[in-house]
């Protein structure tokens, strides 16, 4: 079902709000504010980045080169847009500089906004999905296209809030086949971790062939595609219609599954809690005694309509 013409309304006047309060707030176009800080996770320490998953230590004035127009340069406490650089070094014209409170602001924006309109609105020959759901993906993060669809899975519902928390694993790690509060299966010996380290509930492996609404929480709502199995290999394809893996991650979302290994004591009360939380981006932690596989976590927003 459409959303009705009064949420649609709503949300155009949103955003139209937004946009004029991040062109006040920076003075730079919506485009490249979304496009350049949506990607940019800034530390509460001063001086310290997050760019494309990769620690930057910033020391005096530095350059950070952008794939995207805007080019930003970071010093410990002001950031500065592209018309205030000068290759000798950096030199105002004039335009005030963007401390790193305002860019993360505009940067929390730019966010909201993109998962307001996911949630919200849904391209023409889909359905929006109430609740959203969440893929469990694998593949190589800058690829669009891949096989092994067959060993994704799927959550029905958020698994975080429905997890187990860490200091509970003992209580619920002594025996297979017992049950968690909110009623799914417990498997000691496969199991799943988030980046809080709270033990979430085993996706439903093995996703339906069709066509899915995914996002990041960044900047792109992708449609991912997923192929019937292969008779002859068994396995699925999948394709991205634009941009890759990565564009569509929700990078603060970290997951991975846990196999314990034969003849090891592997079990999450192996898990060391001063491991969590996991930093956006990074790798989930290892588990003493067991074979860990990481995966990237998407938005489910959408899904094909079969009337359409």
């Amino acid at each position: 079902p459409q959303p009705h013409p009064a949420v649609t309304i709503t949300s155009m006047l949103l955003f139209v709000l937004v946009v004029a309060l991040l062109r006040q707030v920076v003075g730079w176009n919506a485009q490249s504010v979304i496009q350049s800080l949506s990607r940019t996770l800034i530390s509460p320490k001063c001086g310290i980045i997050y760019f494309n998953d990769k620690q930057i230590n910033v020391n005096g004035h530095a350059r950070a080169s952008f794939r995207h127009p805007s080019r930003l340069v970071i010093s410990s406490t002001r950031l500065y847009n592209k018309r205030s650089i000068k290759d000798d070094g950096i030199k105002s014209d004039g335009e005030p500089p963007l401390s790193f409170r305002r860019a993360l602001l505009a940067s929390t924006l730019a966010a909201t906004t993109e998962l307001i309109f996911s949630q919200q609105y849904v391209r023409p020959g889909f359905k929006r999905l109430k609740p959203t759901r969440f893929i469990a993906a694998l593949g190589d993060p800058q690829t669009s296209e891949g096989t092994g669809a067959e060993s994704w899975g799927l959550w029905e519902r958020d698994p975080g809030p429905r997890g187990i928390p860490f200091d509970q694993f003992d209580e619920y790690s002594s025996s297979n086949g017992r049950v968690a509060p909110t009623g799914w299966e417990i498997d000691n010996q496969d199991f799943w971790l988030e980046e809080h380290g709270i033990w979430m509930e085993t996706p439903k492996y093995d996703l339906s062939p069709g066509k899915y609404l995914v996002t990041g929480g960044r900047y792109q709502t992708n449609v991912l595609t997923i192929y019937p199995r292969d008779d002859e290999s068994g396995s699925k394809r999948w394709s991205l219609d634009k941009g890759v893996l990565y564009d569509v991650t929700h990078l603060p979302c970290r997951s991975a599954r846990y196999i314990a290994e034969e003849g090891r004591d592997g079990s999450p009360l192996q898990a060391r809690k001063e491991d969590f939380p996991v930093k956006p981006g990074a790798e989930m932690p290892a588990v003493n005694g067991c074979k860990k596989q990481d995966y990237a976590v998407l938005f489910v927003t959408g899904i094909a309509d079969s009337r359409s």
